[in-house]
């Protein structure tokens, strides 16, 4: 028997969605954070956030297909310092546990998310 994707084991699409459709509210409405998404309409944030859905799904080993940019091309000129991406982790590690995700799959996904850091701060 195969071993299941972590898509599989994070429940696939709609608990991926759930997960995003909490984190990027509390990263919007932060006092430092928040400013990434100022002067940007509905539709523009709307958009960004089925790009990550479909980013995350992709990335976990999912059927969806991810027709963004590259994480570096997306973030370039941004200016996220180390400071944005502690607060981030502190938002998403929040989102985790309200979701009560398991060790291991916490793990995994706190690993993806480091492997992109390097694509995201500073560039």
């Amino acid at each position: 028997m195969s071993e299941q994707s972590l898509y599989q084991r994070l429940g696939g699409y709609d608990a991926i969605a759930a997960v995003c459709n909490d984190l990027l509210p509390r990263l919007e409405n932060d006092s430092q954070l928040g400013r990434f998404w100022q002067h940007r309409g509905i539709d523009g944030i709307n958009r960004e956030k089925q790009l990550l859905i479909d980013y995350l799904c992709y990335s976990a080993g999912g059927p969806m297909v991810y027709t963004g940019r590259e994480m570096k091309q997306s973030h370039e000129g941004m200016g996220i310092s180390e400071s944005d991406w502690q607060i981030f982790l502190g938002h998403l590690n929040d989102t985790l546990d309200k979701f009560s995700l398991p060790d291991q799959e916490r793990s995994d996904v706190l690993g993806f998310i480091d492997s992109t850091k390097a694509n995201i701060v500073g560039v």
